[in-house]
């Protein structure tokens, strides 16, 4: 049982099946490049790319109509099943607390290491042309104070009009908090007009994704058919520099399980390769979850310990997922030309970190859309480059997930050493 709901399952566990077509996504992708590339230069060209262009920002509209949506279900959501979760006694304590410090880590690192590494490997010269990105408008840059003011929305229907997506979410963050404190009537209530908001815009965004290879085919082709073959390099370089953020969560696993749960570097290392195996193979959290409990049991973790923790872990915590979706914004914002000032960072790294805990178990396509989406809205990044990056989402998503699976055992070893450090106090 996962224990972040008092009904015996999260919100997760009732969100509706959504089948992604992702192998036929990047299949469309390339296909569109391709043949982009094969037209490009010759006069039948812009006829082409007139028609497919508008069919491809049709589908991208659609596909940002259902953000803001569900974004507030999943984080009203995610919040009030995070404070029942806090109420189930000290152990869901100590696990909320480090994966809270740890997420907020991830969405720090995303804000810092991903324009150092932009730095050090420059996005290709021609791949803001070949991703069909345009320039934006920095316009004035906010102060700290305007920052600061921006946070609490005056209007909550016109911040939504404006898609000011920080402001939004400390809104609903608010608002799921005060309905914790309600009477068990109405916060069910609410909990089940919010859970039904995030099921049918989950509906929604699955009907919009079953037709992604269209979408994608028609943007790559108008792409492709001004750019040539620009758009590969440009969406390699992409996946390299996000995976890497993916990687250093991956790698701070192993410290953490060998110094603050106290295994052995040589056992850990050996009890996770059949989870990555399994979590490289799904690409799916939940799926690896027996797996990981048989990497516990290997490692000596307390059965209570992995059977509480693990579940929790897999409920609410994506190390990963904060430092990757600021990695995706920050990308898509030097693509535009958005200028990266403290405060814009700060706007996505909150966010980042706020949208983790709504985050569901979900396809990746899915999940880079109700994530990556809301962080580049908060830092005023246009959006219209996520169109083709979701296409090659399953690429870095495979380092999502091991990584995702590898902090979870890694974070249960600690809070079993610290169950056991506080079993003779109780005493």
């Amino acid at each position: 049982m996962t224990p972040t709901d008092t009904r015996g399952e999260s919100s997760a566990t009732r969100m509706p099946a959504i089948r992604v077509p992702a192998g036929l996504t990047f299949t469309a992708l390339i296909a569109g490049i391709a043949l982009g590339w094969l037209v490009s230069g010759s006069a039948i060209a812009p006829r082409l790319a007139a028609i497919a262009g508008p069919i491809g920002k049709l589908w991208l509209q659609g596909l940002t109509m259902t953000i803001l949506p569900l974004v507030a279900a999943l984080l009203f959501n995610g919040v009030t099943e995070t404070v029942a979760a806090a109420r189930a006694g000290a152990m869901a304590r100590r696990t909320l607390g480090l994966i809270f410090g740890f997420l907020a880590i991830s969405a720090i690192l995303g804000g810092v290491l991903t324009p150092l590494l932009l730095r050090l490997f420059p996005v290709p010269p021609d791949a803001a042309a070949a991703m069909g990105a345009q320039s934006a408008d920095p316009g004035p840059v906010p102060g700290v104070a305007d920052f600061l003011g921006s946070l609490i929305p005056s209007n909550i229907v016109k911040a939504a009009g404006d898609n000011a997506m920080l402001p939004v979410i400390v809104f609903f963050a608010l608002f799921a908090l005060a309905s914790t404190r309600l009477a068990e009537g109405p916060r069910r209530t609410l909990a089940s007009l919010f859970e039904g908001i995030a099921g049918a815009m989950m509906v929604v965004i699955g009907w919009v994704l079953a037709i992604a290879p269209i979408g994608v085919f028609g943007l790559a082709f108008s792409v492709a058919a001004g750019s040539g073959t620009a758009a590969i390099g440009a969406l390699a370089h992409y996946v390299v520099i996000v995976a890497s953020i993916g990687g250093v969560m991956l790698l701070g696993a192993y410290p953490l399980a060998i110094l603050g749960g106290r295994r052995k570097a040589g056992a850990f290392v050996r009890a996770m390769l059949p989870v990555q195996t399994v979590a490289l193979s799904t690409q799916s959290s939940l799926a690896s979850l027996p797996a990981m409990l048989g990497a516990c049991r290997e490692l000596g973790v307390r059965e209570r310990t992995g059977e509480f923790v693990l579940p929790l872990a897999v409920a609410l915590f994506r190390a990963t997922g904060p430092g990757m979706n600021m990695a995706v914004a920050v990308y898509a914002a030097h693509l535009t030309g958005v200028v990266l000032t403290p405060t814009v960072i700060a706007a996505g790294v909150l966010t980042a970190f706020a949208t983790s805990l709504g985050a569901v178990s979900l396809p990746g396509a899915i999940s880079f859309v109700t994530s990556c989406g809301p962080v580049a809205i908060a830092m005023g990044v246009p959006v219209e480059p996520l169109a083709l990056l979701v296409a090659v989402e399953m690429l870095p998503d495979l380092m999502r997930t091991v990584g995702n699976v590898t902090m979870d055992v890694a974070i249960t070893s600690v809070v079993d050493r610290m169950e056991g450090e506080a079993e003779p106090a109780r005493g």
